[in-house]
Parts: C-alpha cells; structure tokens; sequence
C-alpha cells in the first residue's frame, strides 16, 4: 500500500514550522499512545506512523529530502537506503522528550541515547547515475568499547525516572520526571577499559554499503540509518549522511533528466547529408543528419537520458550539431571554393521559419 504523505499524516502544512510539526505530532503520539490504547493494532500503527512522519520532518536535512524527493527519496523510509521499519523502543527512546510525564513517561520505558550522525561525500560518474550503484565506503565512528559495564542507576533505580507523590485538595497526584543523573538511562558506568571516553566510547573504523538509487543529482543528500556515532548503555545509533557530487563527464552536460552532447560535423556533411555515431552512456547511436543541416540544430534521442530519482522513465539525449568551418585549405580546395562563393546557392538567406538560437534553448529547458 502508499504511503501515506508525512504532512498529511500529522495534519500540517508543507511550510509548517518546527514547533507546528512538534506540537502535531505530539498531539497524535498521546492520542494513539500504546499506554492509552491496549491491545489496539490500529492505534500502534497510527502512533508508528506518526513517529516515522516526524522522524522525517523534524530533521532538517531528512526533510529537504522528502521535499525533493518525496518517498523515493527516503528509499523506503526515514532511515534512507532501506532504513526499515520503526519499532516502538526505537520510537520511545527517541522521542520520550515529547511525552513528558505523560502515561508515565512512556510506558515506564527508560530512555535510550542516540549517537549523532557523521557526513561523508561520495563521488559518482554519470554512468553510475545512470544505473544506480552499491558501494563500500569506510568510516570512523564512536562505538562502545568491549568489556564496558553498567549498572541500575542508584538514584532512579534503573526506571530512568524519579517520581514524586503530591498531596492537592483533589487528593494525592503522582508525577514523574527524567533523572538528572543518568538522564533518563537507568544506568551508570561501573567498569569502562583503559583508552575509552568517559562514557567508554572509542573510535573505530567500519566499513558501511551504500545502495544508490539510480537518477541521484549533484548535491543531493541521503541517510543511512543507524549507521552514525554509536550511542552508549544500548543506545540508538546516529545516520550517516551521504552528499553526493556528481562528477563532470567528457561527452556529456547534465540538465536534470536530459543529457547533452556536441556534435560537430562537416561543412559538406551538412550540405548534402550524411548519418553520424553519437555516443550514448554505456553505447553508441546513430543519427540522421539531413540534407541542408544548419549549425545548431538539435537532434533529440527520446529516452536515453538519465533516470529521475522520483519517477518512472528517462529523460533524453539532446545532440547539438556544429558546423565545422575547416582552419586550412589547399591550393584546389580554395580554388574549388571560390567557384562557388558567388553562387546563389551558397550566399546566406536565412529562412525567418528556421527557429533562432533563443528558441532552440528555449526548447532545450522546457
């Protein structure tokens, strides 16, 4: 089934601020909150869904994303290159801030902390766009170390939450809030090895596989989830962001879908017609080119363009025939052109129905 559009989903517009879309989906998150809702599918998926709508738009890059790209572009969900579904620890541990104290602050759940997320660059040829591409990148990135230990934090004991008991003229009132000390964890470092941060953290290097989609542009950002700075106590791990510049190509310019090449061809080619081998990215065409040919027409090859990232079907190849005015001559080759300089055939007389230079870029962009 569709998914279903993120704004949508939490009832806000697409110029919605970051409070809007917080105070949406916290408005959903204790609507459809498991605690208030037991034993009801229906109201889990809607509380998922409303998660992964916010996971997205409240994440500035993730949201410059879908706006682009729409769901294409997350590539199957919030976690980009086939993050895969949320469950409800992921969901808790990531947004518990949002519920606050309410249904007890999630279910008793405590809270788990989240890696940040690191950025690389990725170069790509055309003919990798072209096709889509898998590749291993390596990267370094905080993980926990081997041998670290924790135990139930002493002053929550291990619930990530203090709570207090109130007497009011409506009779005793329960509150709970997150632990100062261990931030809403449960835990507490009681063992870390030598060479480890504070939070018995060390960096390492991974090797991490990128899936690209085919059709990706030069500046584009995608996310691979939970494939950032580890997190410490089982913690959620960070993305990893991907900027994608696209490399230039000896044959070809890039305008969106559309690929262009110049072609140049000879004074007599043009004159009397003749067929040509255009290059393709991954093989070669051939094009008509007819009697008369004036520099600067465009031959358009539909179809053999690029792919787009968030629809079906190619763009088209678009190739610039160019007129190529030889630099030397020999003695007969002057002399046979001078016969004809003074013919009426070859003395210029633009045809006004041939569209000019304007209207030919003009063509080319819409």
């Amino acid at each position: 089934m569709a998914k279903r559009d993120y704004y949508e989903i939490l009832g806000v517009s697409k110029g919605a601020s970051a409070s809007d879309i917080k105070k949406a989906y916290r408005k959903l998150a204790l609507k459809y909150h498991p605690d208030k809702n037991p034993d009801d599918a229906s109201a889990e998926e809607k509380f998922k869904e409303a998660a992964e709508a916010y996971e997205v738009l409240s994440d500035d890059t993730k949201r410059q994303q879908y706006d682009r790209f729409g769901h294409e572009g997350m590539r199957g969900g919030p976690g980009g290159f086939g993050g895969g579904g949320m469950d409800m620890d992921d969901i808790f541990s990531q947004f518990g801030d949002i519920f606050g104290g309410a249904f007890g602050g999630g279910g008793g759940r405590r809270r788990r902390m989240k890696g940040s997320n690191l950025r690389i660059k990725v170069k790509l040829t055309l003919e990798e766009v072209s096709e889509g591409v898998s590749k291993k990148v390596k990267v370094f990135k905080q993980v926990p170390a081997q041998g670290v230990e924790y135990s139930d934090c002493a002053t929550c004991h291990g619930t990530g939450q203090v709570r207090r008991v109130t007497n009011t003229i409506l009779g005793q009132m329960q509150t709970a809030s997150t632990c100062n000390v261990c931030h809403g964890t449960g835990q507490s470092i009681t063992r870390k090895p030598s060479g480890t941060d504070d939070m018995g953290m060390v960096r390492e290097e991974a090797v991490v596989s990128l899936d690209i989609p085919a059709g990706v542009e030069d500046g584009m950002q995608l996310s691979v989830r939970g494939e950032g700075n580890g997190a410490p106590m089982g913690g959620v791990s960070g993305d990893l962001i991907v900027l994608v510049e696209v490399l230039p190509h000896e044959s070809f310019q890039r305008n969106g879908k559309n690929l262009h090449h110049d072609h140049y061809i000879s004074f007599v080619d043009a004159a009397l017609g003749s067929t040509a081998e255009v290059p393709l990215l991954g093989g070669k065409a051939k094009i008509k080119i007819d009697p008369g040919t004036q520099s600067g027409k465009i031959v358009r090859l539909r179809g053999k363009g690029l792919p787009a990232v968030d629809s079906y079907g190619n763009g088209d190849l678009l190739v610039n025939l160019n007129v190529w005015t030889p630099k030397k001559l020999s003695k007969d080759e002057t002399a046979a052109l001078e016969q004809m300089r003074e013919s009426a055939n070859f003395q210029p007389d633009a045809d006004h129905g041939e569209r000019g230079f304007f209207d030919k870029v003009r063509d080319m962009f819409s």
